[in-house]
Order: structure tokens, then sequence, then C-alpha cells
């Protein structure tokens, strides 16, 4: 039989992230030594074919030996992402700005009217 206050024990903080159809959560929990460690989850809800639901898992567990270097890694790849994603927006920029400002008034040709008599 499962001890329900060592359970609730080990179960020390817990956060769901819900974006579109898959759910993170964050939770930490505590071993029988008071050791913290943390448990991040992907959830993505399934439609079945004869069209009950079930739930795709995906767990790491991640110790507190490791908290660093995880983070360092994460936030490094978040700078990487933001970095790459700037250079991509600067190169549809350029490529945009080039493609308008080629352009040549003189081959509009000149009426040789000014505005107020054009018009």
């Amino acid at each position: 039989m499962e001890d329900n206050g060592a359970n609730e024990r080990d179960e020390i903080y817990a956060n769901a992230v819900r974006a579109g159809k898959r759910t993170y959560f964050f939770d930490i929990r505590a071993t029988k030594n008071n050791d913290y460690y943390l448990t991040i989850t992907e959830s993505k809800k399934r439609f079945n074919d004869d069209g009950s639901v079930s739930y795709q898992k995906h767990k790491i567990f991640l110790y507190k030996e490791d908290f660093e270097k995880f983070s360092d890694a994460l936030g490094d790849s978040f700078k990487k992402i933001i970095e790459l994603n700037k250079e991509q927006s600067n190169e549809l920029e350029s490529k945009l700005t080039n493609q308008f400002t080629d352009i040549s008034f003189d081959e509009l040709g000149d009426t040789g009217k000014s505005d107020e008599e054009a018009s």
C-alpha cells in the first residue's frame, strides 16, 4: 500500500504551461533524503481511431548537479534562436528594401508637366 504522506512530501511545487495542443508540466520533487529534482513533462492530446482520447507523455528528470549546465544550455539556445530570428528578419528586410530602392524614377518618364499641371 502506498504512503500518501510520503507522496505529498515528495511533491514540492507544480506548474503547468499550456501551449496549443501541448501542456508542459514542471514539477519539483524531493527524494527520501530531501534532495530536490525537477521533472519536465510534455503532454500531447491524441485522438485514437475509435474516437477516444489519450495523452502521449515525454518526461525529463533533471537532478540538482545538472541544474546549472542545463540552465546555461537552455539560455544559450534561446539566445541563439533570437539571434537567428533577427538575422532572418534582417535578411528579409534587406531583400525587400533592395527590391524597392533600386527603382529609378527616371524610368517612369517625365511628361514635362508640374504636379499641378498634370492634375
